[in-house]
């Protein structure tokens, strides 16, 4: 499994909006800066954001993005599903893209892998927005 840039961006940005937000909307052009992410790229992560309810998002001078859900209510498995896919090092193991392959009976890779899909999902599944804000020094507004 391999953190795209896109899901990179998308944990900045999440991080970003639980130590600023609060109760308040946080622009997209704030966000960019702040992270240095392109913004017409931010905008597409924050539409698939929102899509899926993590985000709520309001128009105009005051408006632009804040978290939906508390931050200790998301999870870096949720994210990185959402915008990179399975966490399977291969989809032979993977619990939501599974593919059957003609060796999966006698391979001997197999039970590793899957104790790596295991091990990568249990930390990804554990730890939150609201843990890695606070791993790095800034708490959630």
């Amino acid at each position: 499994m391999k953190l795209s840039r896109k899901c990179d961006y998308a944990l900045r940005a999440l991080s970003l909006l639980a130590v600023r937000g609060g109760d308040g909307y946080v622009s997209i052009a704030d966000v960019a800066e702040a992270e240095e992410i392109p913004p017409r790229y931010l905008e597409q992560i924050f539409l698939a954001l929102r899509n899926v309810g993590l985000l709520s998002s309001r128009a105009g001078p005051s408006g632009g993005y804040r978290l939906r859900k508390e931050p200790g209510e998301i999870t870096l498995g949720e994210v990185v599903r959402l915008i990179d896919g399975p966490v399977a090092p291969a989809r032979c193991v993977s619990e939501t893209a599974y593919e059957k392959c003609p060796r999966e009976d006698v391979c001997v890779l197999r039970p590793v892998l899957k104790e790596v899909r295991d091990s990568i999902a249990e930390i990804l599944d554990s730890i939150t927005i609201e843990d890695i804000c606070r791993r790095a020094g800034s708490s959630p507004a």
